[in-house]
């Protein structure tokens, strides 16, 4: 599954095409798409309501937290999805292997496109000028992704173009959702529970720690508890817990409050490193709206390396078990078992 980097990675590719862009059409074709993985049955009539609300709508600045996407509409020609005056956003998350790509209308449809959206470009001078000359609202801090804002337009098709969500298992979702306060920031309300992620600028570490010393569960499935802290996930679990020296199976209950800030620093300083990678990319599952991979597989140290030489101690081999019913991957010599 895509985390957070890879999410990014996507976040910021969609950010250099879609900002201001007018949407001209939604296409489904495969209304599953729609659902989430507990509302699998989506009735027919669910996409000519949600064509009808994206219809003529503009789309702000690309948002994040933790492995979430949303798009706020900047203006809209329809307002059937909520009240008067209620901001609302395209909601997208990518499920297990979910791509959103970038194409041109006459590109092939590949045989897991689910729904195309039809785009008209922003005008350069609006995109150049800055979101306030394009009539698009500034929404939340625009920095729970730790990405600066846009500095240039980027080059953008005179035509129009397409976004093209793919996804071979459809674990992935689009649709609308209201937009609702959290702290400085405007968030979807279907994930206002969300915790922040350690790449979000409002991001409380200590907070987070002293959350994570209250459960008695394996220390890894705390760490990728979205309520707890966002945006890790197995991949970055597995590599944060072995930085800092932490067996999977310990229990934060029974660990000093110093080792969980370890824990988690990691955590951020690996995500950060993997986004500068580009992300990981194991197969064609995970890429980027260009299509391209990303390479940050090549620096891990024990996430798929069973068996392998531990490259930090270069004495033991990498281990795997079963921690909450993901496969983790650990030294047993850096990460010894708790007391």
């Amino acid at each position: 599954m895509p985390e957070l980097p890879e999410v990014e990675s996507v976040r910021r590719g969609l950010e250099d095409h879609i900002t201001g862009a007018a949407v001209r059409g939604l296409t489904v074709l495969d209304r599953r798409i729609l659902g989430t993985t507990s509302q699998r049955a989506i009735p027919p009539e669910a996409v000519p309501v949600l064509a009808a609300e994206l219809d003529g709508a503009v789309l702000a600045a690309p948002m994040r937290r933790g492995k979430f996407l949303w798009v706020p509409f900047a203006s809209s020609a329809a307002s059937a999805g909520g009240s008067a005056g209620e901001l609302r956003a395209l909601s997208l998350h990518l499920g297990m292997s979910g791509q959103l790509r970038i194409h041109t209308p006459d590109d092939p449809l590949h045989r897991h496109t689910r729904a195309v959206l039809d785009l008209e470009p922003a005008p350069a001078e609006a995109v150049a000028a800055g979101p306030a000359a394009a009539g698009m609202p500034e929404l939340g801090s625009g920095a729970e992704t730790g990405h600066a804002a846009r500095s240039a337009p980027a080059e953008s098709p005179a035509a129009g173009f397409q976004l093209r969500f793919l996804d071979q298992r459809i674990f992935g979702h689009l649709g609308a959702d209201a937009l609702v306060p959290d702290g400085p920031d405007l968030v979807p309300a279907s994930i206002a529970h969300i915790a922040r992620d350690p790449l979000d600028p409002h991001w409380d570490a200590e907070a987070a720690a002293r959350r994570m010393q209250r459960s008695r569960s394996a220390v890894k499935s705390v760490l990728m508890n979205q309520t707890v802290v966002s945006g890790v996930g197995n991949i970055y679990a597995d590599e944060a817990l072995h930085r800092a020296g932490v067996h999977p199976l310990a229990v934060p209950a029974r660990m000093r409050i110093s080792r969980l800030r370890r824990v988690l620093e990691e955590a951020r300083v690996v995500m950060g490193e993997a986004l500068e990678a580009g992300g990981t990319s194991f197969d064609a599952l995970y890429v980027h709206v260009n299509g391209e991979s990303g390479y940050f597989s090549r620096a891990l140290r024990v996430y798929g390396r069973t068996g392998e030489e531990c490259l930090q101690c270069a004495g033991a081999s990498i281990s795997r078990i079963v921690v909450g019913g993901r496969s983790t991957h650990f030294c047993r010599t850096c990460q010894s078992p708790q007391r």
